[in-house]
């Protein structure tokens, strides 16, 4: 369609680091495209290792190992005297073993019969439509054009091969890199049947003689079972050698790959009875896969769209005019949109778990940090831009994440601290682990914090924010934050001073220089801990005042506890503290800044609000330096929008959105000092590959455009001087607003607000270049500016 933004690489993909990536929530490719073999890498995201009791048996493994409130109580006692080694040495016998590993699934290989005169003439993929096209010339004046989508309608992996001037023959084979345990190759097309290992070591534990372990012949309990089938509507003529399919004479062939599995029956609560159902439902519905997919996704994206530069829509070559390019407004309009498609590729409702730390893409058996969920910061980043990119309905799995950690940290709290309510620490999977992860000697900077479940809450409240659901805040956001609210209530610990601890507490995967002059990590009340506690209670009782619950006795404790927090502390030097104490750090260019949270996404600290914090927050991210990874630069980004750096902001996407020159199989920098880029299909480094620099970049470059903390909406807040003009659409607003907005020569040209919340008439503030209007907007009424606008660009010519 006319208006949409295309993607081009002229040759086949020669690793999966150039391969194109289709989804739709559940089922996902890497299309390498391709003449003679073309490789289609598949994953489903309920391909696990490990097992739905794995959380339990977990509990009770470190429970039999000593841990509980008595060993808890000698820890906190540990590090209040700095004894630092007794301290680690305790809190080892809490950690358990890792959480469970993301598992490639099974490769499609397809065989096209094409002599030596045949050219490739290039692969393409639709940010609007989500279809990878590929057109190959045989030589002989025929042609074969190749579609591959990913359908959420049909639930299945769609490729449509169509023939013109002529016929041609095609082969297909099925393979996994699993335990294969049933093959059927048939006319109608092959199934596979695998077994899933029952337990994954991650890569960077050494020396395991098994990684990934496999049932034992003969037990019983849980099946862990996947399938995929193949099938195929053609007009040639079919053939079954062995394990390949292969038709001849053909004009036409759909291909449709779908799946079941055990791990998919538990995350969804269906019966296993339904499995063989499943797979043959999903070939018929592919009868019309491509229209009902097109309508489906571009429904999904085409709410929201952000323009910066003239240039929004046409086939870019990424190479060329991305990677390569020199137009920077461009390159933001384009990691926007690939941000927003990728997630709406990798996290559907009603499809399977949300999207990991390589979204929905994996193809090693022992992936990096096990493709699990890192809570802190890494699976937050994924969602950052959910909301206010337009994409609300992509945030429910990790709703459906959240409900299955308040089930097993709520055991974790209980038998672990003594504490009511539910936790969660570092990691977690699909299964809902709720543990510390370490397995008895894991580094306490990365394996010991109990804040993971407290981050992820503010996603409820976000959606509620954003969307204004009153139901979903009833019935959902608020019985998951207040079960974690209690938990905190409990977890604080008086000082003897008035003040409220929690105790031990890290600043995830960052150290400090003690006073004894060694490297520790173990302290009390880190500022990322008190911040995010703090947000917590706060929007408990925001909560809990919009349902009529005030008086709830929780709500009363907290009332209690809130002034009890220690406020956040600058140090010496002028920067934003990120310890109790003003300790020096290990690491002072650290990619992690836990601190930071205050700013974005919490927006606790603000250059209006609280200027001597933020101004602090600013020498913090200057000490810090540029970026050394995606997920790093993209954070880096969104702080520099918040504090309204703009020229700072760009400079970081500049270096973010750079060609990636190293190792990507690696998981050490390129130059001690540097990660990251853009692989050559534009997914983000950590490297290898790490989704969440693409999700983070979507939301960063939408903070430099519009921003809604605070009860304000801030329009252009740090628009760099380079992007004079562009456009943003339906960009959704906390309170339930969204806007279209224009700018031209760096100026406001136009702007239209729409009321998102439910009844009545509420009032819209707007700020622009230093000055705020107030607009009363009735429910579902769109307002187009008008006098206001104009007194908005006056004064931001003023400014």
């Amino acid at each position: 369609m006319t208006g949409d933004l295309v993607l081009a690489w002229p040759r086949p993909a020669a690793s999966w680091f150039e391969a194109i990536p289709v989804g739709n929530g559940r089922l996902g490719a890497m299309v390498f495209g391709g003449v003679q073999r073309s490789r289609f890498q598949v994953n489903d995201s309920t391909v696990w290792s490990g097992t739905p009791a794995g959380p339990a048996i977990g509990l009770a493994e470190v429970l039999a190992a000593g841990a509980g409130p008595r060993r808890l109580a000698e820890v906190r006692q540990a590090i209040r005297g700095e004894d630092y080694r007794r301290a680690e040495a305790l809190l080892m016998s809490f950690e358990g073993r890792y959480s469970q590993e993301y598992l490639p699934f099974v490769d499609l290989s397809m065989s096209l019969a094409a002599g030596p005169g045949a050219t490739y003439r290039g692969r393409t993929l639709n940010l609007d439509t989500g279809v990878v096209a590929e057109t190959i010339d045989l030589g002989d004046g025929r042609t074969v054009e190749r579609r591959t989508w990913a359908s959420r309608p049909a639930q299945a992996l769609c490729v449509s091969v169509t023939v013109d001037g002529g016929t041609a023959d095609l082969s297909l084979e099925l393979s996994s890199p699993l335990r294969v345990v049933y093959r059927a190759t048939t006319p109608a097309g092959i199934v596979v049947g695998v077994e899933v290992p029952l337990d994954g070591a991650p890569r960077h534990e050494e020396g395991v003689k098994d990684p990934l372990r496999y049932a034992e012949p003969g037990t019983g309990g849980y099946d862990p079972f996947a399938a995929a089938a193949v099938r195929i509507d053609t007009d040639g003529t079919v053939d079954v050698t062995g394990g390949t399919w292969s038709v001849r004479g053909m004009t036409r062939a759909l291909v449709t790959l779908s799946s079941a599995t055990a791990a998919g029956d538990f995350w969804t609560n269906s019966p296993p009875a339904g499995r063989r159902q499943h797979l043959d439902d999903a070939a018929r519905r592919a009868a019309a896969a491509l229209r009902t997919h097109d309508c489906d996704l571009r429904d999904l994206l085409g709410g929201t769209r952000l323009t910066v530069g003239p240039r929004r829509g046409g086939t870019l070559d990424v190479a060329r005019d991305v990677l390569g390019g020199t137009d920077d407004a461009l390159v933001a309009t384009v990691m926007f949109q690939l941000g927003r498609y990728l997630l709406a590729s990798a996290s559907r409702p009603g499809g399977g778990p949300p999207a990991n730390l390589q979204g929905l893409w994996n193809a090693e058996l022992r992936p990096a940090w096990s493709s699990n969920y890192t809570l802190n910061i890494n699976t937050e980043m994924n969602y950052w831009g959910a909301e206010p990119a337009g994409l609300s309905e992509c945030h429910q799995p990790l709703f459906e994440l959240i409900d299955r950690l308040a089930v097993t940290g709520r055991e974790v709290s209980r038998h672990l601290y003594g504490a009511r309510g539910w936790v969660a620490h570092h990691n977690t999977d699909m299964w809902g682990w709720a543990l510390p992860v370490g397995m008895g000697h894991g580094n306490p900077s990365w394996a010991i914090w109990m804040m993971g479940g407290v981050w992820l809450t503010q996603h409820l409240w976000d959606h509620f924010d954003f969307t204004q659901d009153t139901g979903f805040l009833r019935e959902r956001a608020w019985p998951l934050m207040r079960g974690c609210a209690e938990f905190c209530l409990d977890w604080l610990v008086d000082d003897g001073a008035g003040r409220l601890d929690t105790i031990p507490s890290t600043s995830p995967e960052n150290a400090f220089i003690s006073r004894h002059g060694t490297a520790e990590s173990l302290s009390y009340s880190t500022t990322m801990d008190i911040a995010l506690i703090h947000a917590l209670f706060t929007r408990c009782l925001d909560a809990a005042e919009r349902l009529g619950q005030a008086d709830d006795p929780v709500c009363r404790e907290i009332r209690d506890a809130l002034p009890r927090l220690r406020p956040p502390a600058i140090t010496a030097d002028g920067r934003l503290q990120e310890w109790v104490h003003d300790h020096p750090e290990q690491d002072p260019v650290h990619r992690h800044m836990s601190q930071m949270v205050t700013v974005y996404p919490l927006g606790q600290i603000d250059p209006e609000l609280t200027p001597d914090l933020a101004a602090a927050a600013a020498r913090l991210l200057d000490s810090r330096g540029p970026g050394a990874m995606g997920w790093s630069w993209a954070w880096k980004i969104a702080l520099r929008a918040r504090l309204g750096d703009a020229r700072t902001a760009r400079e970081l996407l500049l270096e973010a959105t750079r060609p990636f020159d190293g190792d990507s199989t690696t998981d050490a920098p390129v130059d001690g000092s540097r990660w990251g880029g853009l692989l050559p299909n534009l997914l983000s480094t950590h490297p290898p590959f790490q989704i969440d620099g693409n999700y983070g970049l979507m939301a960063a470059i939408l903070e430099l455009v519009v921003q809604s903390h605070g009860g304000v909406i801030r329009l252009l807040p740090a628009l760099p001087a380079q992007w004079p003009d562009g456009s943003a659409r339906g960009v959704r607003c906390r309170g339930g607003w969204s806007v279209d907005l224009a700018w031209q020569g760096g100026r406001l040209a136009s702007l239209t607000v729409r009321g998102g919340h439910p009844t009545g008439t509420r009032t819209a503030v707007i700020r622009h270049g230093g000055r705020t209007v107030e607009l009363a907007v009735h429910a579902g009424e769109e307002v187009h500016l008008g006098a206001e606008l104009a007194e908005l660009v006056r004064s931001a010519t003023k400014a």
